[in-house]
């Protein structure tokens, strides 16, 4: 079956490539490092540890990882991989020359093993989800140790993985370490074919994660600057189908509450310009962060058009609501809203964490939401009940606290594994 995987990746080379320089016409941040994708152009690196983050969320949840790789083993370049442009602004902002960012290639058996000749990895993380058959065989037939960090599978995806069984149970045999985050990611790891020696539960790195010590203090001068310490709900991480819900709750919102500004963060940047127009076919009277002018008084929605602020707008804000969840994305990160102290509204649809959600909603630290008016409503109960929202932070909190360790365990993982390791 690997054969016939192989046979498709090459029929798809073209499409691929198209798909990719048309994704460049609208953002032209794609074509950065393009040849890349196709195996050219990588660094050339005596040795190396590798890290894959898929984009934004993967790349923040892999912060504390790579600040321990680089204290633990300062001698050794790290490579962080990525698949967006997004992810890789992200990299440059987080940890600039400390480490060596480039694009991860297609699948195409060329350019994969042009990639580990390359870089040359000791040992290789991939954060998450992703599983790719040619990348995992390539560090199996090189002997390089690879564990997939915070490892996941949603019941949604075991079902499609379950088509491919015969090249899943192949591709999950090449002495993988699998770090689960819970229990029922580690069964749907098994029940693919992984080997149970080698299947563990280590838990979420995100617990992990350490806010900027300064945030919160530079939350509180931004939302004086900006929002004249008016009362303010974000909405963060929103998808298409989604900022019209949330703009429809805020108009039911400013009937009881005229004051209450809206501050929205679409998830993708090439969807900015799509967000600031629907603000405005909605009669709404929008400010974005690019026009660098403060709020007025008639000011009712903020757009956060630029990238990396997420976490500073939540430290400005009174309630948080987290997006990819009203429409069926699968949710995105509970946990940097709980970092803040924030209490956490959500939508049904969070199947990319239900581990982590169903945390937050055992302790009440989130509130789940099926539609525009209940989350109207859910933020109007928490604008008007400071006390009950403050107590919904602490118990975020307390997960927060309650989980941590993860990298810990990692670590014990990694390290002998990289002390044997010579390059690959």
């Amino acid at each position: 079956m690997h054969f016939l995987y192989n046979v498709l990746t090459y029929l798809l080379l073209i499409p691929f490539a198209i798909y990719w320089l048309i994704k460049g016409i609208g953002n032209r941040t794609y074509l950065d490092l393009l040849p890349q994708r196709f195996g050219f152009g990588f660094p050339r690196l005596e040795s190396s540890i590798w890290v894959h983050a898929v984009s934004v969320g993967e790349v923040q949840a892999a912060v504390p990882l790579v600040h321990s790789l680089i204290d633990r083993f300062p001698g050794q370049k790290l490579v962080v991989t990525t698949v967006t442009p997004t992810g890789a602004a992200r990299v440059a902002a987080l940890f600039g020359d400390n480490v060596q960012h480039c694009y991860i290639p297609f699948e195409f058996p060329n350019a994969i093993r042009s990639f580990f000749s390359s870089i040359r990895p000791r040992a290789a993380m991939i954060m998450e989800t992703e599983i790719w058959p040619n990348l995992f065989r390539g560090c199996g037939v090189r002997d390089i140790p690879l564990i997939l960090v915070s490892a996941r599978i949603s019941p949604k995806s075991v079902t499609g993985y379950r088509r491919l069984l015969p090249l899943i149970r192949e591709t999950l045999s090449h002495g993988i370490v699998i770090a689960a985050q819970s229990q029922a990611d580690a069964d749907r790891f098994l029940e693919l074919g992984a080997s149970p020696s080698r299947t563990l539960v280590t838990g979420n790195i995100k617990f992990d994660v350490e806010p900027d010590p300064d945030i919160s203090s530079q939350g509180e001068r931004l939302r004086e600057n900006l929002f004249a310490n008016r009362p303010v709900w974000v909405a963060a991480s929103t998808h298409d189908g989604e900022e019209s819900q949330v703009l429809s709750a805020h108009r039911e919102l400013l009937k009881s509450h005229p004051d209450l500004l809206l501050v929205l963060i679409p998830r993708h940047p090439e969807r900015f310009k799509g967000v600031r127009d629907l603000i405005e076919k909605q009669g709404f009277e929008g400010v974005s962060r690019t026009d660098k002018r403060v709020c007025e008084a008639s000011s009712e929605v903020f757009l956060v058009d630029t990238m990396g602020e997420v976490p500073l707008f939540f430290a400005a804000s009174d309630v948080a609501f987290v997006g990819g969840s009203l429409v069926p994305i699968g949710g995105h990160n509970l946990l940097e809203p709980a970092a803040q102290g924030l209490p956490i509204v959500t939508g049904p649809h969070i199947y990319n964490a239900v581990e982590i959600a169903e945390k937050f909603v055992e302790l009440g630290a989130c509130r789940i939401v099926t539609s525009s008016s209940e989350l109207a409503v859910a933020i109007a109960s928490l604008i008007e009940n400071p006390d009950a929202a403050a107590k919904m932070g602490r118990n975020g909190l307390t997960v927060l606290e309650q989980n941590r360790g993860s990298l810990e365990r990692l670590l014990v993982l990694l390290e002998p594994l990289l002390s044997e390791q010579q390059p690959g």
